[in-house]
């Protein structure tokens, strides 16, 4: 390890931080009806003022993660609790068992209201890295809530919205990856806040790690599948059994990997190591750079027009992953593949005139046009998140 160098790259995520969030503390934060609007273009001007729910509480977590990470700011606690009010203000339909809505209006007013359960999910990691900053527990009881909510709708509770499955339940039902893998995610909050559930929570979590291999994770075919059938039967005769999202699969392998680290499980250790060589070999665009969003399993042609884009999520993924597995298996090969990430985003989706990263490229590496900074599905979540965690993992390295 060459520590000038990581040291060198440990000083620009530190920069590239302090301008992503100066970024949405500036043009996002909504001081009027509360809670942040993402969707902005290159400057962080807003395009559109409907509020995404997943976004609430997504920026409702980072700026509570920040200050457990780096010590309490005013205007960071300030930015959470916004979200965590709007949220509980607007965006929870109580006549439908606490299900919470998808998208709203600026000033609250439900929009559209989805059967997956991941705004939820987000709601329920805010409120208890709120509580873990600040004792309020009264939110670590909505995120208590929302968790079990979360367990209980994925594990057969009928849905108290009266929403449908997304295909008719006689022709074709299965499994999604994205409901164990986010899952496993939000227990690592828990455990963190909550240790008066350790118990629980730890369980969870090794059902969730459990539930990925066996259902999901296919040897025989060399990736993760998105969807399977419900004994996780591959379904290789249409183009939704076949999708391998490499970003997701590497975004799940550090949820793995702190799943290990946590109950000294070293055998999940190669197993992740599997499923992120796996997916960054099948993924990495080698004629242009940059991570693929969607491949097939069996090389034939993916359904989503957005297949061969470059989005900014995957690679901060890989930037987690990689320096995750670096630091726990010592190989150099995981390092060349952060320094070999972290060239192409400094490169293709940093915008150091403006703040925060690009969200969606062309396959050739150009932001789409007009370029964007934020979304529905784009907010402060997965860049501060990849920058703070990566910072932090450098610390331990450097010895600093």
């Amino acid at each position: 390890m060459d520590k000038v160098k990581l040291a060198e790259s440990r000083a620009w995520i530190r920069e590239e931080l302090d301008r992503c969030v100066n970024f949405w503390l500036q043009n996002g934060m909504d001081p009027v009806n509360g809670g942040v609007y993402t969707c902005l273009d290159r400057e962080g001007k807003i395009f559109s003022t409907d509020k995404s729910v997943w976004m609430q509480g997504r920026c409702g977590w980072i700026f509570a993660w920040l200050c457990r990470l780096y010590g309490v700011r005013e205007d960071w606690l300030a930015a959470s609790k916004s979200c965590l009010d709007f949220m509980e203000a607007h965006c929870i339909n109580r006549e439908a068992g606490d299900r919470m809505y998808f998208t709203v209006t600026a000033d609250g007013k439900p929009l559209r209201q989805r059967r997956y359960y991941f705004s939820e999910a987000f709601y329920a990691m805010a409120n208890a890295e709120y509580y873990g900053v600040t004792g309020d527990r009264e939110c670590l009881e909505r995120a208590r809530r929302a968790y079990d909510l979360y367990w209980d709708l994925a594990h057969g509770m009928p849905d108290p919205t009266g929403l449908g499955a997304k295909t008719i339940p006689e022709t074709r039902t299965g499994r999604a990856f994205g409901i164990p893998m986010i899952y496993l995610n939000v227990t690592s909050v828990m455990l963190r806040a909550d240790p008066e559930h350790k118990a629980l929570y730890e369980q969870r979590a090794q059902a969730c790690v459990e539930e990925i291999f066996r259902y999901h994770v296919k040897d025989e075919l060399g990736c993760v599948l998105e969807n399977v059938g419900p004994e996780g039967e591959a379904r290789l005769d249409f183009t939704e059994g076949r999708i391998v999202n490499p970003g997701h699969d590497i975004e799940g392998v550090w949820f793995l990997l702190e799943h290990a680290r946590r109950t000294g499980d070293k055998a999940l250790v190669e197993k992740a190591e599997t499923i992120f060589n796996r997916a960054i070999n099948a993924g990495w665009d080698k004629e242009y750079g940059g991570l693929l969003y969607f491949i097939d399993c069996l090389g034939r042609p993916p359904e989503a027009y957005e297949h061969d884009m470059k989005l900014w999520w995957p690679h901060d993924e890989i930037l987690i992953s990689s320096m995750m597995l670096y630091r726990d298996t010592g190989k150099e090969e995981y390092l060349d593949w952060f320094y070999k990430t972290l060239d192409y985003s400094k490169e293709h989706f940093s915008d150091p005139a403006y703040g925060e990263w690009y969200g969606y490229l062309r396959r050739d590496g150009l932001p789409t046009e007009p370029a964007c900074k934020g979304s529905t599905f784009k907010g402060p979540f997965h860049l501060p998140r990849m920058l703070s965690m990566v910072d932090q993992m450098m610390g331990e390295l450097l010895g600093a």
